[in-house]
């Protein structure tokens, strides 16, 4: 049996191993919308994209996932990640601007290591070259033809493309292969 001093110092160690105390995890802010290349996904196409992200990007167990949309599109994919958090909007670039809000205003760069920003939109930009800036690991998630030049340039060589494997077809008309 574990005593509980050497529980909490194990759990000390653990906090100090992350950036400014916090344990090393990642964050995934995702632009549904521009990620799939459509204002509303559908649920399939919804499950689609998230099994592929999945696949490409991965989630470590301590990671949080936020989803941003308008309302239409999270009204058609309903809760298509289990666990995520959602934000919404209805304006235009909606999704972006809640992202960079919770960018703002939630101290990402102190509780995070890792950030996934899974949208093409340049608005991202100089949010992304801040992160960088403070130390976290910035990745950009993007359609290749949805990517801006800006937001390329501030991810470095940090891009995973999460096109189909047929790049002709839009992801948002990708359907998963019912082969078993």
């Amino acid at each position: 049996m574990s005593h509980p001093a050497s529980s909490r110092a194990s759990l000390g160690t653990q906090r100090r191993v992350g950036q400014r105390g916090y344990p090393p995890r990642g964050l995934h802010l995702i632009d549904v919308e521009n990620l799939s290349g459509t204002t509303a996904p559908d649920p399939a196409q919804a499950r689609h994209l998230r099994a592929r992200y999945v696949l490409l990007v991965g989630i470590g167990a301590l990671d949080q996932v936020v989803i941003a949309s308008s309302h239409l599109a999270l009204k058609k994919t309903g809760g298509w990640w289990p666990g995520a958090r959602y934000l919404v909007r209805s304006a235009p670039d909606c999704a972006d601007l809640e992202l960079l809000d919770l960018i703002g205003r939630e101290r990402i760069a102190e509780r995070f290591s890792r950030v996934t920003i899974a949208s093409g939109d340049g608005l991202f930009a100089p949010a992304a070259a801040t992160l960088a800036d403070t130390g976290c690991q910035v990745t950009v998630v993007s359609r290749r033809a949805g990517l801006s030049r800006r937001l390329a340039l501030a991810a470095g060589r940090q891009v995973i493309y999460i096109d189909p494997p047929d790049a002709r077809t839009p992801l948002a008309a990708a359907r998963p292969s019912q082969a078993a």
